[in-house]
């Protein structure tokens, strides 16, 4: 797919991409700069979107790591499958709500999250969050890229520790949430 129709796309599904512009390479290189995916064994990506973050994590991660990439979004799925064939990149069109399901008893060293919570339901929110935290190994983090400053108390009611950090390299400027 091609950028104008990956932009084409973003647009028309506002209300379940919740962003403007596609993540910039700063602001991917500053989210993932609080984890060493080269170590991790299982890493999964909330909101796959364009790729832009997916290509931060491959990038970075280890031969023997795992990834699993969730996107409701059937057009971003499809041009990430093709995008990214690695056997160890698993892209699956679902909610994050169902992350458990795929997981298998498994733990992640780190979920990755761009998931716009402002937009999504408070159930919907509740159950990836809770899901979320408890997918984690015992030192793993959930990393969230956010555009509010006020998200910091919503991650707060799931985990022990939230760390916010801002960058104004991205469009708009954006906040990383590490969470532990």
């Amino acid at each position: 797919m091609s950028k104008s129709n990956l932009l084409k796309e973003l647009y028309s599904n506002i209300g379940t991409t919740g962003a403007l512009t596609f993540s910039s390479k700063s602001l991917v290189k500053k989210m993932l700069s609080y984890s060493e995916l080269s170590k991790a064994k299982l890493i999964v990506e909330l909101g796959g979107g364009d790729g832009s973050i997916t290509q931060g994590i491959i990038d970075r991660m280890g031969e023997e790591s795992e990834l699993l990439v969730f996107e409701i979004n059937p057009s971003f799925c499809k041009a990430m499958e093709a995008q990214f064939p690695q056997e160890n990149v698993r892209v699956i069109n679902d909610s994050a709500e169902n992350i458990d399901l795929y997981l298998k008893g498994r733990s992640a060293d780190y979920v990755l999250s761009s998931l716009p919570f402002t937009l999504i339901p408070k159930e919907a929110t509740d159950q990836i969050l809770i899901k979320s935290k408890n997918a984690l190994t015992p030192e793993g983090k959930f990393i969230q890229i956010c555009y509010s400053y006020l998200l910091k108390n919503l991650f707060k009611k799931y985990f022990d520790s939230v760390e916010a950090n801002f960058t104004l390299k991205n469009f708009p400027p954006a906040f990383v949430m590490v969470c532990r």
